[in-house]
């Protein structure tokens, strides 16, 4: 497969699934919403449409978005996530959502390593952690994710 048609593949997959979340209104009524990882801001501009009254937390290394989908100075924290993230654990989100893989299945298996517990740590009982990689974590459960999505693309999970 190239890498533009697996690029194609992921962004539907994490829309699909950032959509079926608020079609089925499955977050918590109270929480904010944290983004672990801006990029080029694509997928902050749609959850601020899914989701115009939440408050949206973004975290990246550094801010290199298009300039329509830079959040406002205190909604942008800016580090390493491992290190800024471990300030919002016990922060009670609705929901988390993290699309930081590498492609490298190297670092990718340092990221699961540490994710899981981070992603966990900052959601409220009942917050959704969307993820494109797996979150292996006794408190989060996998929920079900749209059939034309390949179960290994991208995972959907709640908080015990």
């Amino acid at each position: 497969m190239s890498r533009l048609d697996s690029f194609i593949r992921r962004m539907t997959a994490q829309r699909d699934i950032l959509n079926q979340v608020a079609d089925d209104a499955i977050l918590p009524e109270q929480g904010a919403i944290l983004e672990f990882g801006l990029g080029n801001g694509r997928t902050y501009s749609h959850l601020q449409e899914l989701y115009p009254s939440r408050r949206i937390i973004v975290f990246d290394r550094v801010q290199m978005a298009h300039s329509s989908c830079i959040p406002d100075e205190e909604n942008l924290v800016l580090g390493e996530i491992i290190e800024t993230a471990r300030e919002y654990i016990g922060f009670d989100a609705a929901m988390v959502h993290a699309d930081i893989g590498s492609g490298s299945d190297e670092i990718d298996a340092v990221t699961v390593q540490w994710l899981p517990e981070l992603m966990s740590g900052v959601l409220s009982s009942g917050g959704i952690a969307i993820c494109g990689l797996p979150l292996e974590h006794e408190e989060l459960s996998p929920l079900a994710i749209p059939e034309a999505i390949d179960n290994k693309r991208y995972f959907l999970y709640r908080k015990n």
